[in-house]
């Protein structure tokens, strides 16, 4: 579908000998080019007892490689004026560089070279350098943060045994500890390779002189073996469990998710348009109800997870201090319930539309998003142009719809739900 506020960029797409799929989006708009790519690889490639190792590569890959010396990629980057960084998830990881139109060989250069050229830099003293550096983080942002334990705890509620996203995406403590050089070396062989991978550039550029530029950084790179699948296990038996975590936390706070289809999917929208209108901000209902009406709570949030195999919609509440979270569930419930049957008003259905053509406009305005967007949309999707029309799926959801997906997937009975308490 074909609507106002349909965006249109020049993209061009190409797949060299070895795989590699590249995006180019030229854009003179300013000076600058961003260079991003993509890994299809993320916590989800990993298998119990060895969770962690895609987080795990996202430091090591910043170590340095053959022909680029430890702590090099940041300072190489940073005295041309530029930024670098990556990220991981379920579902990939990403590494990132935006920088002078002119040092876009400096990029390509710095990405192939740790693609191609990264094992043989490989030493225990790195691996264990950046083991306990992956571990302190995690204590960091995890065991010693209050509330840190309780989206692990939802996921390995909502999900059963052996499910993809059960175990965190920054790993367990006890595998991070185990992991050891044959592990790392089989992981990086397996999955960084450039078949497993998209490479996209936006910015100002020649189309054909980036590409030559980029035949000639990642062309020579081997190919690597068909990565494994990863199954999709059918949903556990605990739907509609409820378990409580004591926490050194001064208020009590409710987890509560559901399972949806995988990002992609019209249900998908449906319900992440539902979550920016129940508490996408101070008239929303569940903030209306449980801050303002009621005064039970501190704040709350509704959010869908953009995860490939299956996804989850989440609300998070934070109580008052002497709140009642089954009081807070209730609220939740209800609230769905009456989405369900029909009850979702005009205003809040308009203001979250607003909100999401608001945000997603930010993003196309930014180089560096812009990127990270067309190597999403091509990574899940092999599909760089639904960067153009992304907006409509969202714009095209009637009331119906959202009703349809709350009486379908976010019933009581599909609940799963972690109370926080204070200990």
């Amino acid at each position: 579908m074909t609507s106002a506020t349909t965006v249109r960029f020049p993209i061009e797409q190409h797949t060299l000998a070895n795989g590699l799929r590249v995006v180019l989006q030229p854009d003179s708009s300013l000076p600058l080019v961003a260079v991003n790519l993509w890994y299809h690889v993320g916590s989800k490639n990993e298998v119990p007892g060895r969770t962690g190792l895609a987080h795990l590569f996202e430091h090591m890959l910043f170590q340095g490689s053959q022909h680029v010396e430890k702590n090099d990629h940041f300072r190489l980057v940073q005295q041309v004026g530029g930024v670098a960084n990556g990220s991981t998830w379920f579902d990939r990881t990403n590494y990132y560089e935006t920088l002078p139109a002119h040092c876009l060989s400096l990029g390509l250069w710095l990405e192939s070279d740790r693609m191609g050229y990264f094992l043989p830099a490989l030493d225990s003293e790195k691996l264990e350098n950046q083991r306990e550096v992956v571990m302190n983080e995690r204590r960091q942002r995890i065991e010693n943060q209050p509330y840190g334990q309780a989206f692990e705890l939802l996921n390995e509620t909502l999900f059963p045994v052996g499910y993809p996203y059960r175990w965190p995406v920054i790993g367990y403590m006890d595998d991070i500890a185990a992991a050891d050089l044959e592990d790392v070396e089989a992981f990086f062989r397996t999955y960084y390779t450039p078949n497993n991978a998209v490479l996209t550039l936006a910015g100002h550029f020649d189309p054909d002189d980036a590409m030559k530029l980029v035949e000639r950084y990642f062309g020579p790179i081997p190919a690597g073996h068909a990565c494994p699948d990863v199954a999709a296990l059918p949903p556990g038996d605990g739907l509609g469990e409820v378990v409580t975590l004591e926490d050194d936390v001064q208020l009590p706070r409710l987890y509560t998710a559901f399972q949806l289809p995988s990002f992609g999917e019209l249900e998908w929208y449906s319900a992440d348009l539902l979550g920016a209108a129940l508490s996408g901000g101070k008239t929303s209902p569940l903030y209306r109800q449980l801050v303002y009406e009621r005064q039970i709570a501190q704040d709350v949030s509704a959010f869908v997870l953009p995860t490939e195999l299956a996804s989850s919609f989440i609300v998070v509440a934070t109580g008052r201090p002497d709140t009642e979270l089954t009081e807070l569930e209730d609220v939740v419930h209800g609230t769905l319930g009456r989405v369900a049957a029909g009850d979702l008003g005009k205003d809040d259905l308009e203001r979250a539309r607003n909100k999401l053509v608001t945000s997603y406009s930010d993003q196309l305005q930014a180089l560096d998003d812009r990127a990270d967007l067309l190597s999403m949309f091509t990574t899940y999707f092999d599909q760089p142009e639904r960067i153009e029309s992304e907006i409509d799926r969202y714009l095209d959801r009637r009331p119906e719809d959202l009703a349809t997906v709350a009486r379908d997937r976010l019933t009581p009975d599909q609940a799963v739900s972690v109370r926080v308490v204070p200990r």
